[in-house]
């Protein structure tokens, strides 16, 4: 009869309280995957590497003409997986969409294929205060 002594509500909260546990760990697994193989630089480390590095924007292609840091190439994450291989592999990789959530799936992607100097722009394009350039339509 403990089942019976249970009400609803505190059914209801018990199953809430896991989803959020498991949901936190999810996010904290991948949090630890993403720096293994990427690390999280901010602007002015990101701005200072540009030179060298090959610069990948994974927002989709009208997002990218509406204005990029000047230097990037477009490949959207929606192809990524396709068109990854056009990016070398002895370069480091800066990565960075408009947050860092695509920038991180993509990462743990090239980190599987052994690229090993991968970079993520930590507050994303949303934040961005450097050079941009637009597409002209």
């Amino acid at each position: 009869m403990v089942i019976g002594a249970i009400s609803g509500m505190t059914i209801y909260t018990i199953i809430l309280i896991i989803l959020l546990v498991a949901w936190g760990g999810w996010e904290l697994a991948t949090v630890i995957r993403r720096n293994r193989v990427a690390t999280l630089i901010d602007e002015d480390t990101f701005q200072a590497g540009l030179r060298k590095a090959q610069v990948v924007d994974l927002r989709e292609k009208k997002d990218f003409d509406a204005g990029h840091i000047l230097g990037a190439r477009s490949i959207p994450f929606s192809t990524f997986k396709a068109y990854h291989q056009e990016i070398r592999a002895d370069l480091p990789v800066y990565l960075y969409d408009q947050g860092k959530t695509l920038s991180t799936r993509a990462a743990l992607m090239l980190g599987k294929e052994g690229y090993n100097q991968i970079y993520i722009l930590k507050t994303g394009y949303s934040r961005w205060q450097g050079k941009t350039k637009k597409t002209k339509y």
